[in-house]
């Protein structure tokens, strides 16, 4: 199996930052190789980056080459690509169309199996509730949307597939919450109406799991669903602290054997399915992110290995 990390926490001493850079950056200077290379020693092959660690003043196909030539040293690569952004909403669709096509040129020089985006929309009351994970309304979700959004999304969504296909890459849009795909009915229907070989699903069951103070759906059923579409695989764990009171729910991030979701139960899914694309450990937010994540790394490892 094809193990790559998504991580979401870069900091690395003396490199701290805040904001959308502690999450998805890289860090500065000589700190960024350091960086790389631990994630290449803890065992991953593969890392998934995005277009936040790119200069956008500057050119970004140079950029790009720079970060392959970098990546190369090493000895990884970027084999994932990431976009973002729902792509039917007036305010800011348009824009996020050429976020995702620019990220599909860049995945090209880069070598990226797959440019993987999430249809996350603006909040319609950004005040109010169902903002936030676990609770009992999610704004933007499958069930608020209309007919019209999910056939403008899958319009869309064709013509960056169509793009793609001209290089080689791969297109999959991670069920997520506040977004049009956000369960098994929603991206299989998305799969549907988008129709192309090189466009399929990223059943982050995490986004699944946390999406409502209770599951509209278990990650068993979900991940049996999603896993004959898949084309990429985020792969984090949580606990599920229930407040019924408040109609609500707090989850708590945990290495891959530690929390609610049974992960050895979705890697037989996806096996089964004869899924051969990556399975992507989501990162760590906080704490040692690096013993962590490469205890999630060595249990998904002792999982797959039984199949070879």
């Amino acid at each position: 199996m094809k193990l790559s990390y998504a991580f979401r926490r870069t900091t690395f001493y003396p490199y701290h930052a805040t904001g959308i850079n502690r999450m998805f950056g890289l860090p500065s200077g000589k700190t960024e190789n350091e960086f790389l290379s631990a994630i290449k020693d803890l065992g991953f092959t593969g890392i998934e980056l995005g277009i936040d660690i790119f200069d956008v003043n500057k050119n970004l196909s140079n950029q790009a080459k720079e970060l392959k030539q970098k990546l190369q040293k090493i000895g990884l690569e970027c084999v994932a690509f990431r976009a973002g952004g729902g792509l039917s909403h007036p305010k800011n669709g348009n824009e996020m169309q050429e976020k995702l096509l620019t990220c599909i040129d860049l995945a090209g020089i880069v070598e990226a199996e797959v440019v993987n985006t999430a249809l996350v929309t603006p909040f319609t009351d950004p005040d109010g509730y169902g903002i936030s994970t676990g609770e009992r309304i999610s704004q933007g979700s499958s069930v608020l949307a209309s007919d019209f959004e999910f056939n403008e999304t899958a319009n869309k969504l064709q013509q960056a597939a169509d793009h793609a296909k001209k290089t080689g890459v791969n297109i999959s849009v991670e069920v997520h919450q506040h977004s049009i795909v956000d369960n098994s009915w929603s991206a299989l229907h998305m799969v549907n109406l988008v129709n192309r070989e090189n466009f399929g699903i990223n059943p982050d069951l995490g986004n699944i799991y946390w999406n409502y103070d209770e599951p509209e759906e278990t990650c068993e059923e979900a991940i049996v669903e999603l896993a004959p579409k898949s084309l990429y695989w985020h792969c984090k764990n949580l606990k599920r602290v229930h407040i019924p009171e408040l109609e609500k729910s707090i989850f708590l991030q945990a290495p891959l054997p530690d929390g609610d979701i049974d992960y050895r139960f979705a890697i037989n899914a996806m096996k089964d399915a004869n899924y051969s694309g990556y399975m992507a450990i989501e990162g760590s937010w906080g704490g040692d992110q690096w013993y962590h994540d490469e205890k999630s790394l060595n249990y998904a490892k002792s999982i797959w290995e039984k199949f070879e």
